[in-house]
């Protein structure tokens, strides 16, 4: 029996050398083997940089007053008094509409003038009771409020100085009320004033506490590339639109040699102040082929790991990281992750 042991034990101890050598071979194999597949990447641990937060939203200008000059009731028009391109000043008529009907209140008030000024007369000696004359007062009251009313639509004149931009008719024609095609709204001529034009631009809700009335704000036009205009923001909108979420604004610019027209397009760009972001190398960023997604790797644990990440603002060869996966102290590669899929082993370039 001793001997069985004695020859057992002669035999297994070379296996367990064999073995445990064996295990330890393939074990280091694995390591350099691992080693030899790591990627080398450059890193960088993020922290928060303080920036000037700035925004831009693109829009259209429009004019800072325009309206689109109708009569109450239709007619036939007499005369248009004006051309488009016409300048014209604040009063002026504009418009002479068929004057029947105001030659008819005119009338009407001239007697009811006549009347009432009798009765005065007569209520002062005591001729004619209070009552009489509160009813010839009451006629004459609506008979010169209709004729004022009927001056001011047969006579159309320009509520402001500016510039006649549309004219849909012509003298002879009868006016209906039906809106103009091209505008959506009735008018026989349109006016508008350039010396000062607006921009209404669209600004997410995020944004609502960092905005205020008169704060600021540039405009550059394509039509004019190197040239920046100053601004102020003249009223922000005091409601959330649910749909979009975003509010509007209303940007003023003044325009005293009328450069800026109606309808050019423009960015405008509001300085929100100082915040605090994270902003990394824009080539640290990458793209998805065939998609408009944003991605960048971060080093978990020596591992590769592919994060999903919004833009923010741009610094010259900077941009600022939108992501609820990547704070401060996140470690991002910033060199060789165009070659990187999640999982991969990292080896950190020492600097």
């Amino acid at each position: 029996m001793k001997r069985t042991n004695y020859l057992l034990l002669t035999f297994s101890l070379p296996l367990f050398f064999v073995f445990g050598t064996s295990c330890k071979s393939e074990k280091e194999t694995k390591n350099i083997q691992e080693k030899t597949k790591a990627q080398l990447v450059e890193t960088v641990v993020l922290e928060n940089t303080t920036v000037a937060r700035t925004v831009s939203f693109t829009s259209n200008l429009e004019a800072q007053e325009q309206v689109h000059l109708v009569p109450t009731s239709p007619g036939k028009v007499n005369k248009i008094t004006v051309e488009v391109g016409s300048r014209v000043s604040k009063g002026q008529v504009l418009v002479e509409m068929d004057q029947t009907m105001l030659y008819q209140a005119k009338v009407q008030l001239a007697t009811l003038t006549t009347e009432f000024n009798r009765m005065k007369i007569l209520l002062s000696s005591g001729t004619v009771s209070q009552q009489a004359f509160d009813q010839i007062k009451s006629q004459y009251d609506v008979a010169k409020a209709n004729a004022d009313n009927l001056e001011r639509n047969t006579f159309i004149r320009a509520p402001f100085a500016g510039v006649v931009s549309g004219k849909y008719m012509e003298a002879g024609e009868m006016y209906s009320g039906a809106p103009v095609p091209t505008i959506g709204k009735a008018a026989i001529v349109s006016l508008v004033q350039l010396t000062n034009v607006k921009a209404m631009i669209n600004i997410p809700e995020s944004y609502y506490p960092n905005v205020k009335n008169n704060m600021p704000a540039v405009i550059k036009c394509d039509v004019f590339p190197n040239k920046e205009i100053e601004g102020k923001l003249l009223q922000v909108y005091p409601i959330i639109n649910p749909a979009t979420h975003s509010f509007q604004a209303e940007i003023s610019l003044q325009n005293p040699k009328e450069q800026l027209k109606p309808g050019m397009y423009c960015t405008v760009s509001l300085n929100l102040g100082q915040v605090e972001a994270l902003v990394v190398p824009y080539q640290a960023v990458l793209k998805t082929q065939g998609a408009n997604e944003r991605y960048v790797f971060v080093n978990e644990n020596g591992k590769a790991k592919r994060v999903f990440v919004a833009l923010g603002q741009r610094f010259d060869d900077k941009v600022e990281l939108l992501s609820d996966e990547i704070g401060v102290g996140t470690e991002l590669v910033i060199v060789g992750q165009a070659r990187l899929k999640t999982g991969d082993v990292l080896q950190v370039k020492s600097k």
